[in-house]
């Protein structure tokens, strides 16, 4: 991405969609790490990136609905991009371009 597409808001909330569907993902190393290793600090710190990321993710999305005057179809659909894997990359080419 270009500096001038990260600039704009709609630009920010997809960086952010990106990271947050990284973070996601990342869980499926760090679960089988915790629950067969006994290997928890890596949970702990992609738990903590996962969590703050997705709350900054659904107020982003709030925002860029209220913006960009988003139909409530299209905001419910950005918010349950968030709680599916690969949902996030999906929003981001579907929906928030």
């Amino acid at each position: 991405m270009n500096t001038k597409i990260i600039n704009q808001p709609l630009g920010k909330l997809r960086v952010v969609a990106f990271l947050e569907g990284c973070s996601f993902l990342l869980f499926a190393i760090t679960m089988p790490l915790k629950y067969m290793y006994q290997i928890t600090g890596p949970n702990k710190v992609i738990g903590m990136a996962h969590g703050i990321l997705f709350m900054l993710y659904v107020a982003m999305v709030f925002k860029a609905a209220y913006d960009n005057r988003w139909s409530y179809s299209k905001t419910g659909w950005a918010l349950l991009a968030s709680v599916v894997p690969f949902g996030t990359f999906y929003a981001d080419k579907k929906l928030f371009r």
